[in-house]
C-alpha cells in the first residue's frame, strides 16, 4: 500500500474557532508534542487577518518559536493571498496551504469575493508560491456540501482541483468542510481527484459522526493524505455549524486497526488531547481521550 501520511491541523484549524485563544508560545509547544508523538505534517499557523480570526494572531512568532525545535516534521501554513505568502515565506515555511471555496456563498463568506475571483487569485498564488520554491497543497473547500448554498456540483469542484493542478499544487484535498459528506460521496470524490495526476488528500470533519468512515472510503478509493486534528478540536468560524475535525488520535487508531502504518504514537497523541484540553479549559470531542477510552483500554 501507498505510504499514508496523517497531517494534524490543529494549532491552525483546531484552535481558529476555539472561544480562547492561545498564545504564539503555547501553539508552538503543541506543534511540537505533536511532532514528538510521531506527526511528521503538522500545519502550524495561518496568515490571516487579526482581527478577524485572533486565534491566530501572531503566526509569525509561533514558526520562530519552532525553529529548531521539530526535526524534519513538515510544519506548513495556510496562507489566503499574495501578503501572506509573503510573511510565510520570510519565516522560512517551504510548505503552504492554499484554498478555493466550491460556492460563492463560502468565498464571500470567507474571501469576500466571488467563487470564479476566489479561484483565479489561488491560482495565481500557488504559481507565485511554487516560482518561490515552496510545496503546495490545494484545497477545495466546502466539497460536499455548503451551510449557504446546500449541495455542491461535483463538476464544480473537478474544475477547482484542475485549476489547482494546473497552477502547479503538488497536493490536492477534498474539504468535508461542514461534516455533510457520507462514505459513498467522498469515495467518488477521491476516485474523480485521483485524474489529476496529483496526490489526492482529504480534511474531515466530524459533525455528523461521519468522519472515520469517510477516511476509510477515503483510503479504499486511493487517498494518501488524511488532515486531523488533535483531540478532534476544531470548526470554521465561518461556516455556520461547522464542528470539530475528525480526532487524530481516533482516525490513528482506526488506520493501525486496520494494519495501516501512521508512524502515530496513539497513546502519545492523547496525552497531546489532555494537555490542550487543560489549556482551552474544555474537554474535546476525540473518543480516545475521553476516560475510560483511552487505546489500552478498547
Amino acid at each position: 500500500m501507498t505510504d499514508i501520511q496523517l497531517c494534524d491541523v490543529g494549532p491552525r484549524d483546531g484552535l481558529q474557532n476555539e472561544a480562547k485563544a492561545l498564545s504564539p508560545e503555547l501553539r508552538a509547544e503543541l506543534c511540537v508534542r505533536l511532532v514528538d508523538a510521531g506527526l511528521r505534517r503538522v500545519e502550524a499557523v495561518s496568515f490571516v487577518r487579526e482581527d478577524r480570526v485572533p486565534q491566530m494572531a501572531g503566526a509569525a512568532d509561533v514558526l520562530r518559536a519552532l525553529d529548531g525545535r521539530v526535526g524534519g516534521a513538515d510544519v506548513s501554513a495556510l496562507v489566503l493571498n499574495p501578503r501572506g505568502l509573503e510573511l510565510a515565506l520570510a519565516t522560512g515555511v517551504r510548505t503552504v496551504h492554499v484554498a478555493v471555496m466550491a460556492t460563492d456563498g463560502m468565498a464571500r463568506a470567507n474571501v469576500n469575493r466571488s467563487r470564479d475571483e476566489n479561484a483565479a487569485a489561488v491560482a495565481q498564488l500557488i504559481a507565485r508560491a511554487v516560482a518561490e520554491g515552496a510545496t503546495v497543497a490545494g484545497t477545495v473547500s466546502v466539497a460536499f456540501g455548503c451551510p449557504f448554498e446546500g449541495d455542491v456540483d461535483a463538476g464544480v469542484v473537478d474544475d477547482l482541483l484542475g485549476r489547482m493542478a494546473e497552477a502547479g499544487a503538488a497536493e490536492l484535498v477534498l474539504a468535508d468542510t461542514i461534516g455533510i459528506a457520507v462514505p459513498s460521496q467522498v469515495r467518488r470524490g477521491v476516485e474523480r481527484a485521483g485524474a489529476h495526476g496529483r496526490p489526492v488528500g482529504v480534511h474531515l470533519h466530524d459533525t455528523r459522526n461521519t468522519g472515520v468512515a469517510n477516511a476509510l472510503a477515503a483510503l479504499e478509493a486511493g487517498a494518501t493524505l488524511f488532515e486531523a486534528s488533535v483531540g478532534g478540536a476544531g470548526g470554521c468560524p465561518f461556516a455556520p455549524g461547522a464542528t470539530g475535525n475528525v480526532a487524530t488520535e481516533d482516525l490513528a487508531w482506526v488506520l493501525e486497526r486496520e494494519g495501516v502504518s501512521t508512524g502515530v504514537d496513539v497513546e502519545a497523541v492523547v496525552a497531546v488531547a489532555h494537555w490542550l484540553e487543560a489549556h482551552l479549559e474544555r474537554e474535546l470531542p476525540g473518543a480516545l481521550s475521553r476516560p475510560g477510552c483511552t487505546p489500552a483500554a478498547v
